[in-house]
């Protein structure tokens, strides 16, 4: 991972973890307030591919992956939800901001603190770790991750459907 002296954050290198079926932890289990002042919780789409990407508007990182993420919630329509969780937003009106210049379809969480990333423990996200996401499978556990900025649509998109052909018993 690559330090960024004083600004808070580390930044990763786009590198992609695969967890084997058989070394996924337990369902994450995070349930809170979008962007926009409504309830969600990942369990609520169990039995889909999730796909979670951590970011923040003052992340320049988040920013440039950005095109590669909205390419790959086309590409994967119908076989992956998306969700993403805003870290250490200073407001909320902020966060709604990016989210509107870049015409995101789908919802946010608002974490300003990152909490909701100690849900994700043993999956190499931190409150510190920004921008990061991870795919989970039917099941809600972690089954890839991407720690720094997504290295392109498709390897986002090779990583949804990876996870989506995989047996649901699984």
């Amino acid at each position: 991972m690559q330090g960024t002296g004083d600004l808070g954050y580390i930044s990763g290198n786009g590198q992609v973890t695969l967890v084997a079926i058989s070394d996924r932890g337990a369902a994450v289990q995070v349930n809170g307030t979008t962007l926009d002042g409504q309830a969600l919780s990942l369990a609520d789409l169990r039995g889909s591919v999730v796909v979670v990407n951590v970011w923040g508007d003052w992340c320049a990182e988040c920013h440039a992956e950005m095109p590669d993420l909205l390419a790959a919630v086309e590409q994967t329509a119908g076989r992956a939800e998306f969700v993403g969780i805003d870290i250490r937003d200073p407001s909320v009106e902020n966060a709604q901001a990016f989210v509107r210049n870049y015409q995101v379809p789908y919802p946010s969480f608002y974490d300003p603190d990152g909490a909701l990333l100690l849900a994700f423990s043993g999956s190499a996200l931190t409150p510190r770790t920004v921008p990061a996401t991870v795919v989970l499978d039917r099941q809600g556990r972690v089954a890839a991750s991407i720690i720094g900025r997504i290295p392109s649509t498709t390897t986002l998109t090779d990583l949804v459907e990876d996870v989506a052909g995989e047996s649901s018993d699984g």
